[in-house]
């Protein structure tokens, strides 16, 4: 098997040594190179023909937004940005445009600060290499039929769904943008979303889709009220779980476990709201590598409710709707264009 073969751009020597060094210990990975613009970096995805390219957004010359356009739509290149914490806006940006990914480095960049992405950063670039080569085998196990809902959905006209909760990861901001802002008004269900996203970026994310949906969004807070037409973002590196409280149902924001692979876990933020709605919740999963949410489909197909997937047509990374759909408990698989009209059937209020 050819190794996958990397091309790092970052404006930093030391930055440039320590990624090139963090990736070259990885098996069946191969740094072909590096570049310290935007216009090596051109010159050498042309040269070596990478098939994935690390980037710094901040760079002299052209800058990381402009060179992004360019491996994205001219080459059909896979890019994995590794930006500042502080640069949450230009990050969501960069997902918009097309980067497949992020990884948060520390400000500073200092030796021992910078060894902190280390694992990230090689958990994400082992998820790209599988996403890869799974297109490229392009084996995939059976699925239901795309976009054609079975017996199990709810007929439009009885409002079935009180609350929408949402997994996602890869390509997920640009996903849960496009859900959100196609929503013609605010509807009477509660939505919450499990968005794999680290500490320091949550808060930006839900401010950016607020403005554009008709929903209020925000990061949720421990204690918030689940209420209808209130969107709740689980904070980055926490889990967000739901609670009976008295008569109503409020967010829990709890740190993650040791055996939370995925942080916010969507399996478990789908196995609290399980037991809490029954019927009437409806389970999205998104487009994201690895598996989670797979176990939590399951509890909400256990408790009477539905399932939603994207499909891998639209799918950045067919990776978690791939094992949603896997389960047997998906009822329908959409393409994202498609997602929140599916959601409004789901509950009744639009047609299936």
């Amino acid at each position: 098997m050819k190794p996958i073969r990397v091309l790092v751009v970052d404006d930093s020597a030391y930055s440039r040594r320590s990624i090139s060094k963090m990736l070259e210990g990885m098996p069946g990975v191969e740094v072909v190179g590096y570049a310290v613009d935007g216009e090596e970096g051109i010159r050498q995805a042309i040269s070596l023909k990478p098939d994935l390219v690390t980037l710094d957004l901040e760079m002299p010359r052209m800058d990381g937004f402009t060179l992004l356009r360019i491996l994205t739509n001219r080459f059909s290149l896979p890019v994995l940005v590794i930006s500042a914490l502080s640069d949450a806006d230009k990050v969501f940006r960069a997902l918009e445009m097309g980067a497949l990914d992020f990884v948060a480095k520390p400000m500073q960049g200092h030796a021992r600060e910078l060894s902190s992405i280390e694992q990230d950063l090689k958990w994400k670039v082992k998820q790209i290499m599988v996403s890869l080569l799974s297109k490229k085998a392009r084996q995939t196990p059976p699925a239901p039929e795309v976009d054609k809902p079975r017996k199990s959905l709810r007929s439009a006209g009885k409002r079935a769904v009180e609350l929408v909760a949402i997994a996602s990861s890869t390509g997920g901001p640009p996903a849960l943008q496009s859900i959100f802002s196609s929503f013609d008004q605010s509807y009477p269900f509660a939505v919450v979303v499990a968005q794999h996203m680290p500490h320091g970026f949550t808060r930006a994310f839900a401010d950016r889709l607020n403005r554009t949906s008709p929903f209020t969004v925000r990061e949720a807070h421990d204690g918030d009220p689940v209420e209808p037409g209130l969107a709740l973002i689980a904070p980055g590196g926490c889990n967000l779980l739901l609670e009976e409280v008295g008569a109503g149902i409020r967010a829990r924001v709890k740190p993650p476990e040791a055996s939370d692979r995925y942080v916010p876990s969507a399996d478990v933020l789908f196995t609290s709201c399980a037991p809490l709605y029954g019927s009437r919740m409806l389970a999205v999963v998104l487009t994201g590598m690895g598996n989670d949410g797979s176990k939590g489909v399951v509890a909400v197909k256990e408790r009477g409710g539905q399932v939603l997937a994207e499909s891998e047509d639209s799918a950045v990374v067919y990776g978690m709707p791939r094992e949603a759909v896997a389960t047997g408990c998906v009822d329908r698989v959409v393409p994202l264009p498609g997602i929140s009209q599916a959601i409004l059937a789901c509950g009744g209020f639009g047609n299936p």
